[in-house]
C-alpha cells in the first residue's frame, strides 16, 4: 500500500478498510489530495478461472468507462493494485431513500452509454479474445464448469449449442460490467456511480442485465429499460436465461473457495438456475 501511495503523489495519507470487497482488499484513501479508493489484489488466493489478473481488467473498465459514465478515475494502477477517485453517494442496496423509478431511469442511460463502447474482441480481456461471441461465451461456460469440477460442486447441465443461432446474432463486442446489481449502484438524489468493475468482458450488451435484476426478470423494470431503450426479443430472452444460467453457476462454484456456507443463500441461487434451464430447455 505504501509504495501504491508514494507512487500516486499522494500527501498526508491516512487509509481505513472498506467492507463489501469479496476478492480485492477494499480501503478508503484520505489524503491531502482529495479522497479515494484501493484496491489492493489478493496473493495466491484460490478462486475460478476467470479471477486472474481483475485489478487489470477493471483499470481498464474505468479508464474506459470514466469518459461516458459515473465511473471512477484511475489515479494509478500496475498488477497488483488500483487507486481510483472516491464517488459520492452510498450503495442503493437495502436503501428506501432513493426514487427508484428516477434512479432506475438513469441507470439504464448509463449502462447504455457504457454499452456504446467497443471492444477489440469477445470475452474476458485478461484470458485473450476470441472472434466471436459465441466462440467466447461457449469458452466461458466450459470454464467454469470445470472450475465446479475441480471444487466438488454439482451442477446441472448446461448444453448452449442448440441455441447458437441465438448467440451468432451478436456481431459488436460492447463493454459489460456484469456486475451491476444494487450494492455497486450508488446514488445520492440520483444516480452517482457504477463501481467494481473488476468482473467486465467484451461482449453481448444483454448479459448486463442479469446483474441488474439478479434473481428476478429485468422485463418487470420498465424504467431501466425505458433508460437503456431496449426491447427483447425471442432470441435476446434465449441468450438472456444463457447468462442468467452461467452467473448462478458462477456464484455456486465460487462459495467453495470463499468458504460460504449459507444453506438458505445456496437455495436462492440453485432455484434461480433452474429458473433460467427451464427457458433454455
Amino acid at each position: 500500500m505504501e509504495r501504491i501511495l508514494i507512487a500516486a503523489g499522494l500527501t498526508d495519507v491516512t487509509t481505513t478498510p472498506l467492507g463489501g470487497g469479496t476478492y480485492n482488499a477494499v480501503f478508503r484513501v484520505s489524503a491531502a489530495e482529495g479522497e479515494f479508493v484501493l484496491k489492493v489484489a489478493p496473493q495466491d488466493q484460490p478462486g475460478l478461472t476467470y479471477e486472474r489478473h481483475l485489478i487489470r481488467t477493471e483499470a481498464m473498465f474505468c479508464e474506459l468507462a470514466s469518459k461516458v459514465a459515473p465511473v471512477p478515475e484511475v489515479v494509478f494502477a500496475d498488477d497488483t493494485a488500483l487507486l481510483a477517485t472516491l464517488l459520492p453517494g452510498e450503495p442503493v442496496f437495502g436503501r428506501s431513500d432513493v426514487d427508484r423509478p428516477k434512479l432506475r431511469h438513469e441507470l439504464g442511460q448509463a449502462v447504455r452509454a457504457l454499452h456504446d463502447i467497443t471492444g477489440p474482441g469477445f470475452g474476458y480481456p485478461q484470458l485473450g479474445l476470441h472472434d466471436t461471441w459465441t466462440g467466447a461465451f461457449l469458452g466461458m461456460v466450459d470454464a467454469v464448469r470445470e472450475d465446479a469440477d475441480r471444487y466438488g460442486v454439482d451442477l446441472p447441465a448446461l448444453d448452449l449449442r442448440r441455441h447458437t443461432a441465438a448467440f451468432d446474432e451478436v456481431d459488436r463486442p460492447a463493454l459489460v460490467h456484469f456486475d451491476l446489481w444494487d450494492g455497486n449502484v450508488l446514488a445520492d438524489g440520483g444516480l452517482t456511480g457504477l463501481v467494481d468493475g473488476e468482473r467486465a468482458f467484451w461482449g453481448d450488451p444483454v448479459a448486463e442485465f442479469v446483474s441488474l435484476a439478479l434473481f428476478g426478470s429485468v422485463e418487470d423494470d420498465t424504467d431501466l429499460l425505458s433508460g437503456y431503450g431496449f426491447e427483447f426479443t425471442d432470441a435476446a430472452r434465449v441468450r438472456l436465461a444463457a447468462y442468467q444460467a452461467y452467473l448462478y453457476s458462477i456464484m455456486l462454484t465460487e462459495r467453495v473457495p470463499r468458504g460460504s456456507t449459507d444453506a438458505e443463500f445456496e437455495r436462492v441461487i440453485r432455484d434461480a438456475l433452474t429458473r433460467a434451464l427451464g427457458v433454455l430447455a
